[in-house]
């Protein structure tokens, strides 16, 4: 324990900011698995928007008054954890970094966070399960063939296996023009060129995880595809089975009768859709426009959470990613209606920074971050956060939206 303490107090002297994990996740990912965390879609400017929204908000601190001791516990559907973040879904993990989930499995259980795998991810929802049994979620996408014949048996899967709740990603009905990924030659799916060959070789460490965990595939997928399909044929079946489209509210009413856990929509940006989440009897929405992936003109994630959260009222739960990178950031989505966010590139920069190791760091990177934040306001604990004083001055009113 001691030796951990020293090697997180050594790192949080040389990488104290995601920003700086993000600077040497550059220098040691190859440049197309880099690009492909990093970019978004069109001309990346909702990606921007994202940061640049969390940016501009401002906070008033309180002063003079008795400190309580400072808490990040939070209650997510009926559990306790130590901290409002939750660990993103991040699609073909692996090739970010090697053994990215297991990574990602063992800093949730450690540290006692909620993480949400993808069904993209490169490791099975069941072993992810089995690493932290108390801390998986469950991220689905849709399947529309069959009348979601696969979608309803990744549900199946999720149960048994024990996660916790599930996200079905709503945002999703066509594949985005993501332009990083076509430059690079990775779409419609990634071509081994000599270029990125040379990427891989003078990128050592990366290389010689990919050694140790094997090559990255949609392993998620594989029960579905013949025996032995390889990374190109389970591609093959993401595309030509449309992952992630279909997904309907009518669809979401049978999800819900066949899923009795927690159930989130992913990917809300309308108050009117977080409306019909609640009165179709979904237990909470993520607030998200899919990091700035999906599509171009959406506005930032925070600039529509306070209109959501005015919508379904104060009992439904809400979550917000895209765009949280600190602690302060964190704080921001709590003052602004969140009751958690999801945090997915932070996490992939610290694991592409810091190889396994990485995730840890950021998970209590970001929670010293927001304890901090949460004494520097007066707050000191996540109710205290919802009572701050916001300057918002990006956010869409109720009466901006249509329908």
């Amino acid at each position: 324990m001691a030796d951990k303490q020293s090697r997180h107090a050594t790192r949080s002297l040389r990488y104290p900011t995601v920003a700086d994990l993000e600077r040497l996740a550059r220098r040691r990912i190859p440049y197309f698995t880099f690009d492909f965390l990093k970019g978004g879609t069109g001309e990346e400017l909702s990606c921007a928007r994202n940061y640049r929204a969390m940016q501009e908000i401002e906070i008033v601190p309180r002063y003079g008054h008795a400190l309580a001791e400072p808490s990040t516990s939070t209650t997510l559907f009926g559990r306790t954890y130590a901290s409002p973040i939750v660990i993103a879904p991040v699609g073909m993990d692996g090739a970010m970094w090697p053994g990215a989930p297991r990574f990602l499995a063992e800093t949730a259980r450690e540290s006692n966070i909620a993480y949400m795998p993808s069904t993209m991810s490169t490791m099975p929802i069941e072993d992810v399960a089995r690493i932290a049994p108390q801390n998986t979620w469950f991220q689905l996408y849709g399947f529309p063939a069959d009348d979601h014949a696969v979608t309803f048996d990744l549900i199946r899967r999720a149960d048994e296996a024990g996660a916790q709740a599930l996200a079905v990603t709503l945002d999703i009905p066509a594949p985005a023009r993501r332009v990083r990924d076509m430059r690079n030659g990775m779409l419609p799916r990634m071509r081994l060129t000599p270029e990125k060959i040379l990427a891989m070789l003078t990128r050592p460490a990366w290389l010689a995880a990919l050694s140790r965990e094997g090559a990255p595939a949609l392993v998620n997928l594989r029960p579905y595809c013949a025996p032995g399909a390889d990374r190109k044929e389970l591609e093959a079946f993401m595309r030509t089975r449309r992952a992630g489209g279909g997904i309907t509210w009518e669809l979401m009413k049978r999800i819900r009768e066949k899923w009795k856990k927690p159930l989130l929509v992913k990917g809300v940006m309308h108050p009117g859709d977080a409306v019909i989440a609640r009165e179709i009897g979904v237990d909470g929405v993520v607030v998200s426009n899919h990091g700035g992936r999906q599509f171009d003109p959406s506005p930032a994630s925070i600039d529509v959470l306070p209109a959501i959260r005015a919508a379904v009222g104060p009992e439904m739960t809400i979550l917000m990613d895209s765009g949280i990178m600190s602690g302060a950031d964190v704080l921001k989505a709590l003052a602004c209606g969140a009751d958690g966010v999801l945090v997915g590139r932070a996490f992939m920069f610290g694991l592409g920074a810091l190889g396994g190791e990485g995730a840890r760091h950021v998970a209590t990177l970001l929670n010293e971050e927001l304890r901090v934040a949460l004494v520097q306001s007066g707050a000191c604990t996540i109710d205290g956060a919802r009572q701050l004083s916001v300057r918002h001055r990006g956010a869409w009113a109720p009466e901006d939206f249509r329908g």
